[in-house]
Formats: structure tokens, sequence, C-alpha cells
């Protein structure tokens, strides 16, 4: 039988701390071995009792989660999940605690109705925390690029094809990312290399809730060069610009001419089966085939599952350049595991190598 996963919470509410520990345990894979009030209590507990993963609040008293995850990363460091609440102070600090080192977090429930719910997506997170835990920490590998696996047919495009937009160059005009567990960091870690000037527009997909994109762009506006927006219904797509897909809506390019905007749609005429996203990296790359051809380039990066592998395909299959994040540098070997294994990725490539290989293509 495997042994439970050791959790230290850490929450400022004691109902929290009482609900999310009783909730854990009773899944049968979680030991609660401690509890504590604040940060600074926690710092200590952490680095006493080594927990297999944490639980952090973002706001709390005498020391922040954020202040306190920076310590416990620099003393200490051991998979970290955050509790944020939505609000413009606990968005913010979320952001910059997962550059700091957090491996993901959940959105603190706003009643005790939402507890259940919410200590399920916990449970998840912590588990693919603790089981990623020896890549995440282990020393980063010189990763060459590797030759990718024969391609394989992809799956049927995903949104109707469109109108394409009159081709201007062969060069690519459109870089659409895709991430989800450990994509802000690593967004946070690529876009900031890449110059003002940058010839080529940007659209991000990331999975995060609702609520949370917002936030996540207004974070990445202040690190980078690029101007950075959170997509709005209409929007046009041009270069030098990033544009940060809205969580909850389906997002599909639009030509007219020359000329691309960005459609949102919330899909009520399209529920999310088990494992979908919305916003899916699947939909948008296949939207960006549609109407930019082979000069759209896709990018996927560190995250959990396999949305984006058939979006890169098809890309691929287009005549697109498409790159996969290397195992070496991702929090979780998932959507670019998949990509790699359906053939989707010309290169795979470190996160620190990327920014390099797109700007050689635009």
């Amino acid at each position: 039988m495997q042994k439970p996963i050791r959790v230290l919470v850490v929450d400022d509410s004691a109902l929290m701390r009482l609900m999310v520990s009783r909730l854990l345990e009773e899944t049968g894979k979680f030991k609660i071995i401690a509890t504590a009030s604040n940060g600074d209590e926690g710092l200590q507990k952490i680095c006493a009792l080594k927990p297999d993963a944490v639980t952090m609040d973002v706001e709390m008293p005498k020391m922040d989660g954020l202040s306190a995850l920076k310590e416990v990363m620099r003393r200490c460091p051991l998979p970290v999940i955050m509790l944020s609440t939505l609000t413009t102070a606990g968005a913010r600090a979320t952001m910059e605690a997962l550059a700091a080192g957090a491996v993901d977090f959940v959105p603190k429930p706003a009643s005790p109705a939402q507890v259940k719910s919410v200590t399920g997506q916990l449970a998840e997170k912590l588990s693919t925390a603790v089981q990623h835990a020896a890549v995440h920490a282990a020393p980063a590998s010189r990763a060459q690029p590797k030759k990718p696996p024969a391609k394989k047919t992809p799956e049927k495009p995903l949104p109707p094809p469109g109108p394409r937009i009159r081709v201007t160059s062969e060069k690519a005009d459109l870089v659409v990312i895709g991430s989800s567990t450990g994509g802000p960091a690593a967004l946070q870690s690529l876009l900031p290399t890449l110059p003002q000037k940058f010839p080529a527009a940007i659209v991000v997909v990331q999975h995060i809730p609702a609520g949370f994109s917002q936030p996540m762009a207004d974070h990445l506006a202040r690190k980078c060069n690029i101007k950075v927006r959170h997509a709005q219904h209409n929007d046009p797509v041009i270069p030098g610009q990033i544009l940060v897909a809205p969580a909850g809506f389906d997002l599909d390019f639009k030509a007219s001419g020359s000329r691309v905007t960005i459609k949102l749609d919330q899909g009520l005429d399209r529920p999310l089966k088990p494992g979908q996203f919305r916003p899916s990296v699947d939909w948008v790359m296949s939207s960006a085939v549609s109407v930019y051809g082979k000069r759209a380039m896709g990018v996927l990066l560190t995250g959990m599952g396999k949305d984006g592998a058939q979006g890169l395909a098809l890309l691929r299959e287009a005549g697109s350049y498409t790159i996969a994040e290397d195992q070496s540098t991702c929090v979780v070997y998932g959507m670019p595991k998949a990509a790699a294994e359906l053939g989707a990725a010309v290169t795979i490539l470190p996160l620190t190598q990327i920014a390099r290989e797109i700007l050689k293509k635009v």
C-alpha cells in the first residue's frame, strides 16, 4: 500500500485549517502532520518537520504566504500549493508566488459550501506536485534538442475553418503559446526575454481559474518589454503585442482581408467534457491553422494532461514551426510529452532556449 502524502496546512483561518485537513485525510491519500496559523509559524514547522508538500494561504498576518514561500524556497525547498483569494492583492501575490517557486494554486473558497470542491482540486494538485517533485528539484541537465518521432495524423480540427488572411510573408506572423501547471512561472521566464519590437503577434493560452487571467496579464505586463493585454472580443491581432486568452472563453481568430481579430465565446452550446478546458490550447491552435496556415507558430510549455498536443500536430501538418518544452525544465511533463509522442513538435527545447528559437522564426 502506498504511503500517504505528508502535508502541512498553513492558513490563518481555524475553520479552513480544520476542514481542509479533514477532507484531505478522508481521501486516504494524505496525512496532515501539522497546521500553522501564519507564515512565520508555518516556516518553522516546514523546516523542522519536512513534509512532502505544503498548502499555503496567500494573505496571512505576521508573515504572509508570499514572504513565507520565498523563505521556504531559500531554506528548505519543497512542493507548495497556494490558496488565493480573488482580490487584487491576493491575485497579484499569487502570480508572484508562482514565479517564486510555488507549483500551483487554487482559489480559496468564498463560503464553507465551496470547501469540498476546492479541497478536491487541492488534492489533485498536491498529488501532482509530489509526483513530480523529484524532477522539479533535480539539477537541470544539459538538455539538447531532440529529434521528434515520426509525425502521426492528428484528429479532426476542433473549430470550423474560416477565411485565411492574405499572405504577406513567409515567416510566422502569430505565435500561440499554451501552458498549464507551472505555466505562469514559465511565461514569466520566457516572455520578458522577447524584445519590444517583436515582429509577430503572440497569444497566450494558460489553464487558469476564472478571475485570474486578468491579474496574470497585468503581472506579465509589468515584466515584459512587449505590450500585454487581457484579450477582449474584437481585439486586433497585431505584431508586438501579447494577448492573454481570458479564462472561461473559447478564443478564435477571424480574418477580413489582411486584418485579424479575436472572437470570444463562452461556449454555452459546447459543454466541456471531463479533461477539457476553456480556453483550450487545442482549440486556439486549430483556429490559428484555419486563419494563418503555416504562418502560425505553436509553442507548448509545461502542463498536466494532453491539451495542445492535437493543436500542435495540426500546426505541424500545415507546415508551421512547432516547439515543445523539454522534460528537464517542465514542472509537469504532461502536455509537451503528449505532443512529442504524437510527433507534433518540430523541436524540443529547455525553457531557456525557447525564446531564441522563436526569434529565429518570426
